[in-house]
């Protein structure tokens, strides 16, 4: 007769086997990403089927590209970010088949979302002249703007559907104009802030903001339950503050708020990027060279350690972070044993990339 302890050593082993089985019959993954190098920047696809993560192929394009966001038909678009003024669709093999040129007093935020039916894009932009955050709503096939709707806001950054369908959008809150470039302007009144918009007409239907204004909202994911995390990226003016500020927001779909901040070492108040992952979310936090977890409740989980973590995607339980040197592969049932391949070339990967579906 079997014990209690024995039932759950064989569970565990079980368990075990069955995800190094999937992870033997799984496709190798493959990522879009954005990255720069001494010669330029670049967007192109990492594969993951070695012990070497590798370039598979690659697209030379003019100024940074950010976020990026696979289309049902197995494209891909990317967005520009300071300065922010192209939107560009193109191929897994690298070649590109449409650019979109922003209007000279607009510039691109760098995200875009596709409507559910894939007919409409949504990118975030801002009048460069008001300082307005703004959704341009575009034509998925031409790529051209057929209208534009404010975002209550200034410094819209990403954008997500909640799970009923309407649109979630973080306005960073921090003003910049076109004449200083990248320096951030008037941090003393910054205004950041989590708005729903209406999909059909842009109609604001809610807004919140965290009490310390000096937390910019930045980067969104969603649990299947519909909870979102919000990276965060902290503007405080005292060092020490900065370091210890939180990184990652949660909204409930009600409210809005901060997550624990783990005791101890400090993320140093930059969330690069974010993914939902397991029952909580992953944060990069590049200056403190590690991933941290949390819980959905927002309870610590824990950190990754990897020098100048960025990049994150997650899919079906997996998680792969993009860091200076290497990329850490990392499944939910193996937290403390994440595999880590070596990049194959010197280059800087940017804070955003994206699983493929197997082809």
């Amino acid at each position: 007769m079997w014990k209690r302890r024995d039932w759950m050593v064989a569970a565990l082993a079980l368990a075990a086997g069955s995800v190094e089985a999937r992870r033997l019959t799984e496709p190798a993954p493959r990522l879009a990403a954005t990255w720069a190098t001494d010669d330029g920047h670049q967007v192109g696809i990492v594969g993951l089927a070695g012990s070497t993560a590798v370039i598979e192929a690659r697209l030379d394009v003019p100024t940074r590209a950010h976020g990026l966001w696979a289309e049902a038909g197995g494209t891909l678009l990317t967005v520009a970010r300071r300065p922010g003024d192209w939107l560009l669709r193109w191929r897994r093999d690298g070649r590109a088949l449409a650019w979109a040129w922003i209007e000279p007093d607009r510039a691109f935020n760098g995200h875009v979302l596709a409507s559910p039916d894939g007919r409409t894009l949504y990118t975030t932009e801002s009048d460069l002249q008001s300082g307005q955050g703004l959704i341009g709503v575009r034509d998925a096939a031409s790529l051209q703007k057929r209208a534009e709707w404010p975002t209550h806001g200034c410094d819209p950054h990403e954008l997500l559907w909640d799970r009923d369908g309407r649109l979630v959008v973080a306005n960073g809150g921090i003003a910049t104009r076109p004449e200083t470039g990248r320096q951030k302007l008037d941090l003393a009144h910054m205004d950041s802030s989590l708005v729903r918009l209406e999909p059909a007409r842009g109609e604001l239907l809610s807004q919140w903001r965290l009490d310390d204004q000096r937390l910019s909202l930045r980067h969104l994911a969603r649990l299947d339950d519909g909870r979102f995390g919000i990276a965060l990226q902290a503007e405080h003016d005292e060092a020490g503050r900065k370091q210890a500020a939180p990184v990652l927001a949660l909204f409930d779909g009600r409210s809005l708020r901060t997550a624990d901040v783990p005791d101890g070492s400090p993320l140093q108040g930059y969330g690069g990027d974010i993914a939902a992952w397991d029952d909580g979310f992953a944060v990069s936090c590049p200056r403190a060279a590690c991933v941290a977890l949390w819980r959905h409740d927002g309870r610590f989980a824990g950190r990754l350690a990897l020098d100048e973590a960025c990049a994150l995607a997650s899919r079906r339980g997996r998680l792969w972070t993009g860091g200076r040197e290497a990329v850490l592969d990392l499944h939910t049932a193996q937290l403390g044993q994440p595999s880590a391949r070596p990049l194959g070339e010197a280059l800087r990967l940017d804070n955003h990339w994206v699983p493929l579906p197997a082809r």
